[in-house]
């Protein structure tokens, strides 16, 4: 898949066409992505050590009581939940749909974009949505990366309407696509997701790429600016502390209060 930027706009076609100084995309390792990934596999596999094999394919209690995003108490003042529970997950499969998610929609932003803005649009949707499942849901509990990862279709689906004329034929369509079938399959199919932290990552998605991604066609948003690289890289380290807090919680190495009623007997 090939992108091209000119850098001239006067007497330019509607077509960009190939010619000298023409910036062509090149392929890249998603390096952002797969850190992300890795990540995610590492606490992953704490959570199944704590659980044991009960919760190898459907998840373990104990290791949501300890780091989820348990909202009461996230209420109670233990508000780095919001972060933690977004980095565990319910289960391998729960993770392997995630991690093939973030895969796929993490490398067409680091190559379409800037891979600085990956950590950013994680927290920001992973936070974004946290906060709507709190208000509807403000009793339950929640894990997964879900809400960070749809915050990425939304970065997408807002490029794909803004870069439309330089995009194969479709992208936009197929990201719009994307979105409907993950309401559907949260509303018809699957009943036990939550489609509130899904909905606050998506907007917080569409929201950062509409102030992110040019429109000016003639401008390449691969060129990230000094602040871009800096607030993508604190982002990234933030994302890669959570995961480590959360390891550090389920191991029992940070010792954290938890009422007697979530404990089991």
């Amino acid at each position: 898949m090939t992108f091209e930027y000119q850098n001239e706009k006067e007497n330019q076609p509607e077509v960009v066409e190939q010619t000298e100084g023409v910036q062509r995309a090149t392929p890249i390792f998603p390096l952002y992505s797969a850190i992300l990934i890795a990540a995610l596999i590492a606490v992953s596999l704490v959570q199944f050590f704590v659980d044991g094999l009960d919760g190898l394919l459907y998840g373990g209690e104990k290791s949501i009581v300890l780091a989820g995003f348990v909202k009461p108490l996230f209420a109670d003042g233990q508000y780095w939940r919001i972060l933690t529970g977004a980095v565990l997950h319910g289960g391998i499969i729960h993770l392997g749909f995630n991690c093939y998610a973030l895969y796929v929609l993490g490398r067409l932003i680091e190559a379409l974009s800037n891979r600085w803005h990956l950590p950013i649009i994680f927290l920001l949707s992973a936070i974004g949505g946290g906060i709507l499942s709190l208000i509807f849901f403000p009793e339950s509990a929640a894990v997964g990366a879900s809400g960070g990862i749809v915050g990425f279709l939304g970065y997408l689906t807002v490029y794909g309407y803004k870069r439309r004329k330089l995009l194969p034929e479709g992208f936009f369509k197929n990201m719009l696509f994307n979105i409907g079938f993950i309401g559907f399959i949260g509303i018809f199919v699957i009943p036990n997701v939550d489609n509130f932290e899904h909905l606050g990552g998506l907007v917080v998605g569409l929201l950062y790429g509409s102030f992110q991604i040019p429109s000016d066609l003639y401008k390449d948003p691969r060129e990230g600016g000094k602040t871009a690289e800096i607030v993508g890289k604190i982002a990234l380290g933030i994302y890669i502390a959570v995961c480590l807090f959360s390891i550090l919680v389920l191991f029992g190495i940070i010792q954290i209060t938890i009422p007697s009623e979530y404990l089991a007997p």
